[in-house]
């Protein structure tokens, strides 16, 4: 008896555990399917889809019609007026010439007369200096141990001078005594000296020579 009473007792709880998973499924599949309802709602309505139709060009108007163009009508000149003037006749008058004069011959002009033959020119046969030879050879050019030593002379000097009229060379002729005073001569007078040149007897400059003599002497 306590056998019997416990199958039927499993078997109904059995079948009550089978309602209440019945249950669930069905209240799970009724939970899933209304949430996937309202689900598609929502974005069916984010989802506002709206159909835009493309607008059609506007038809081109025609352009208005040109005007008309008058036509003027061409301007017509009158004819120009010929008049036709007849000269008067011309008379021709024939004059008679005069008697020619009679030729007289006349005398042939005299030659020209030669002209005069230039005058002879002079020759010069030695450079004349220009400007002052004084200045050419001075105090200031005085060498210094010569003027610290007092040592004074004359130096005597010749130069040649070229076509130019520039100092070619010099050569001393007499010295003063002192080497460094006759070199000091030459070398300020080569420097310094400017000459009309030579002359040859056609009057053309050639080579010539010069002389003279520098005193040196210390300023007092």
């Amino acid at each position: 008896m306590a056998y019997a009473d416990q199958d039927g007792m499993s078997s109904s709880r059995l079948v009550s555990i089978i309602i209440v998973a019945l249950l669930h499924a069905f209240l799970g599949y009724a939970l899933v399917t209304g949430l996937a309802y309202e689900a598609v709602q929502q974005v069916k309505a984010k989802l506002n889809v709206v159909d835009v139709k493309e607008e059609e060009p506007p038809e081109e108007e025609e352009p208005p019609p040109e005007p008309e163009k008058q036509i003027e009508p061409p301007v017509v000149s009158p004819p120009p007026l010929v008049t036709t003037v007849t000269p008067p006749p011309t008379v021709r008058t024939v004059d008679t010439p005069p008697p020619a004069a009679p030729i007289v011959p006349t005398a042939a002009p005299p030659a020209p007369a030669a002209p005069p033959p230039p005058p002879p020119v002079a020759k010069r046969p030695n450079p004349i200096p220009k400007g002052n030879p004084g200045n050419w050879a001075n105090t200031n050019d005085y060498p210094s141990r010569a003027l610290q030593q007092e040592r004074e002379g004359t130096t005597g000097f010749r130069v040649t001078v070229g076509p130019d009229g520039r100092v070619q060379s010099c050569s001393v002729t007499s010295s003063s005594g002192h080497a460094d005073l006759d070199d000091a001569t030459c070398k300020n007078i080569q420097r310094r000296g400017r000459f009309d040149p030579a002359l040859d007897s056609n009057g053309s400059p050639t080579t010539g020579s010069w002389s003279s003599r520098v005193r040196w002497q210390i300023p007092k």
